[in-house]
């Protein structure tokens, strides 16, 4: 929160006041938790799957398909130690040669999107550019979730005042 509000909060007597000085976006870009009218509205984040199987760069692509089949996904999210996005994987990444590097088999920097744009917003936008999945991270790169364009369509019908509001 802003350092005059936590100050003020202090000043009445709060002993767990957090000084959060990225701002509210950030905030939410973090997928941290949100009070009011919008927080229970299906967001990117809520609806991302957190359960999307990872690779390293260095990893194999019969490895990461083998595993990602497994787990009954066709997708597979390239990521450094941290978990920052660094390729995506859809279908066509993971039917290359098996041997092949993650790093040559990948979609290098795929567009990510944060954990608070809406449902609705994300299904349009997802329709729109015929894109099957999406990478939600957070304002620094971390994964949060893959979503996926079917999740997105259907909690976006089932919500029809999901649309961005003014913060």
């Amino acid at each position: 929160m802003a350092p005059r509000a936590a100050a003020r909060l202090e000043l009445l007597g709060f002993t767990d006041v957090s000084h959060y000085k990225a701002g509210k976006l950030d905030w939410m870009a973090a997928g941290l938790p949100t009070e009011g009218e919008n927080a229970a509205r299906p967001r990117a984040g809520t609806v991302a799957r957190k359960d999307v199987p990872v690779c390293s760069l260095t990893d194999r692509v019969g490895d990461v398909r083998d595993r990602a089949r497994a787990a009954r996904w066709d997708a597979a999210v390239a990521v450094d130690p941290n978990r920052v996005v660094l390729g995506l994987l859809r279908a066509g990444e993971l039917a290359k040669d098996p041997d092949m590097l993650i790093e040559q088999a990948m979609r290098p920097g795929p567009s990510t999107f944060r954990p608070y744009v809406p449902i609705k917003e994300m299904a349009d936008y997802m329709t729109e550019h015929k894109l099957e999945c999406s990478p939600v991270t957070t304002s620094d790169g971390k994964l949060v979730g893959l979503l996926l364009k079917s999740d997105a369509v259907k909690e976006a019908e089932g919500c029809p005042d999901c649309v961005r509001k003014m913060i």
